[in-house]
Parts: structure tokens; sequence; C-alpha cells
């Protein structure tokens, strides 16, 4: 019963995802990252371990199918900790950011770095006068969606492994 459940799941999810590609929106939509108008996003204040960061955020126009979300952020001087809520790809546009993940590993992101960090983690930031971000950030996906597509690309890994063979 449970694998009928899953295999239902995930044709529901390959379906949804075919309508989405038919449905694609045509409109193209473009802008410079300097334009977004950025708005204070305070840090929490339990979360900052040094000096006064003052973080703005703004955020450019979202897809149609609000799949994912992006975000242009920046930040003045000070050290926070950080928790990701959900999963976040970064891009570095100016500036600095030495970054402590949860294991201790310490790495410096400059501008034109990438960086990703997983949902419900934690890092420490520490900005020595100024970054600026892009954030492309995917939307939650229900529990069921998350299992279909893990499943998908679980078969397409397993396909691509045994096509290389």
């Amino acid at each position: 019963m449970p694998l009928k459940f899953i295999a239902a799941a995930v044709v529901l999810a390959l379906k949804a995802r075919n309508r989405d590609q038919e449905q694609a929106p045509s409109a193209f939509v473009a802008g410079r990252l300097d334009a977004f108008e950025l708005k204070p996003a305070p840090i929490n204040p339990d979360w900052i371990i040094e000096g006064n960061p003052q973080a703005r955020c703004g955020f450019p126009p979202e897809s149609e199918n609000r799949a994912v979300a992006a975000a242009v952020w920046d930040c003045t001087a000070g050290t926070f900790r950080w928790r990701f809520g959900w999963e976040e790809t970064v891009v570095i546009l100016e500036g600095e950011v030495e970054v402590t993940a949860a294991d201790g590993s310490v790495t410096v992101l400059r501008k034109g770095d990438m960086g990703y960090f997983a949902a419900d983690s934690w890092a420490t930031w520490r900005v020595e006068t100024y970054v600026r971000k892009v954030a492309l950030l995917p939307r939650p996906r229900s529990m069921m969606l998350a299992i279909a597509g893990r499943l998908a690309n679980y078969k397409r890994s397993d396909a691509a492994a045994k096509w290389a063979a």
C-alpha cells in the first residue's frame, strides 16, 4: 500500500512539473540588481555576537509559479549567527563575509563567489565592512512532493550511473 501511495505521488509531481513547463510564462523580466529598493531587515538581536550590523533586503519580481524566490540583501560590519530556515544559495555581489559553518570550518566568500546553506542550518557570519548578496530561495514543498522529487532524482541518478557504466 505505501508503495502505491508513493507511486501516485511521483505521478502527480511529474504531471505538475509537465503542466508547469507547458504553462511557462513567455515574459522576460530584467533589471539592475542595484535598482531594487532595499528596506531595513533587522538581524535578531539575540543572534548578534559583535558590533551593530545593519541589514537591508529587497525582492525582485517572482516567477509566476513562485517555486523560487530571490532577494538582494546587504549588511554592514558585525558578527552574528544566522539561521537558514530553508535552503539558500547566495552569490556575493560586493564586499566579503567570513562564514563559519556548524562544523567549525571557515570560508571567506568574496565578490563572485557562491555558497549554499542547507535548510534549518546555522552559520556565523563575520562582515568586516560590508557585504551585498543575491539569494535564491527555493520555496518549501509539501512532504509528499519532497518525497516524490527525491524519488525522481534517485531514479535519474540511478539511470545516469547505469548509462555511464
